[in-house]
């Protein structure tokens, strides 16, 4: 890869990272660029073909102070909270989670048929100080109540805030946007002008206008602020464009399944899952992930 485009701040290619029974493409967060917005983690999930009966599990596992944000292209997830939520998550829904003060989940698939696909995308988004402490929460939107309108041979669907005119019914509790496109022909889109924006690639090749170098799946490029950026599609690329205002109070501190702007606060979260003082989630409250210094358990 040569010289970055003038737009660009930064390209990332994702890392492997295995989460239990399936390895994701992590993209964030990224050593030298941690968050995009509000958004401080990004994992593709996928695109895999499941032989018969195969599983792919996250058991259950603890959060604070972020939301989670699960959205798939392919295939079917449970989501499982100890708020008591059950869940099935299908291609073109959002299932948003919100921590706040702590809450459990599991994740777990529908048993497959020999040819089924999984492929999805999960984001956490921070939360701002005035909401890290809030009482946790879920909400599913079902893909039918999500806006989408086709322009210039693109398909874009609004996942959660505002964007090409169109906004999510999702509510947040910052200014952000989430955006799929599936480019149906030959066509170029402008980025949304946020403080903080960024494209993946899911499908296809991108590039940004008028310039030579290509970016296939798996890649997220990283816009400069205050520039207008134009995106060149190929037909049948697909993308996700994602960004915001960054959180108040700055960076936060991550570690594991944890995300808070004070580490004291993330330290009494690992006590708690360690002493098992975290809500249990009904009908799944056997298994559990352990803390990543921990001995695994079986399971």
């Amino acid at each position: 890869m040569g010289e970055l485009h003038e737009d660009l701040e930064l390209v990332i290619e994702p890392r492997a990272r295995d989460v239990g029974d399936m390895v994701v493409a992590r993209v964030l967060p990224f050593a030298k660029h941690r968050s995009v917005g509000p958004f401080l983690f990004f994992d593709e999930m996928g695109p895999v073909t499941l032989a018969e009966g195969q599983h792919t599990d996250v058991r259950p596992h603890p959060h604070i102070a972020l939301a989670t944000v699960t959205y798939l292209f392919a295939g079917e997830i449970v989501h499982r909270d100890s708020l008591g939520s059950v869940q099935t998550i299908q291609p073109g829904a959002v299932n948003w989670m919100t921590a706040g003060r702590g809450i459990t989940h599991s994740e777990r698939s529908v048993p497959a048929r020999a040819g089924d696909r999984l492929h999805g995308i999960q984001l956490w988004c921070g939360l701002p100080l005035a909401h890290e402490e809030a009482e946790p929460s879920f909400e599913h939107y079902p893909a039918a109540s999500l806006p989408s309108k086709i322009e210039d041979g693109a398909e874009l669907r609004v996942l959660a805030g505002e964007a090409f005119g169109l906004r999510s019914p999702v509510r947040t509790l910052s200014t952000l946007f989430y955006v799929d496109v599936l480019a149906h022909e030959a066509t170029r889109i402008e980025v949304p002008a946020f403080a903080e924006r960024a494209a993946y690639a899911v499908a296809g090749t991108m590039r940004i206008r008028a310039a030579a170098e290509a970016y296939d799946r798996g890649v997220m490029l990283v816009f400069k602020p205050g520039r207008t950026v134009c995106l060149e599609l190929e037909a049948g690329t697909r993308l996700v464009l994602l960004g915001g205002e960054p959180l108040d109070g700055g960076a936060r501190h991550m570690y594991w399944n944890f995300v808070s702007s004070s580490k004291d606060r993330i330290e009494q979260a690992k006590r708690d899952w360690r002493e098992r003082r975290f809500p249990p989630i009904p009908g799944d409250d056997v298994e559990f992930i352990a803390l990543p210094d921990e001995p695994k358990r079986p399971h």
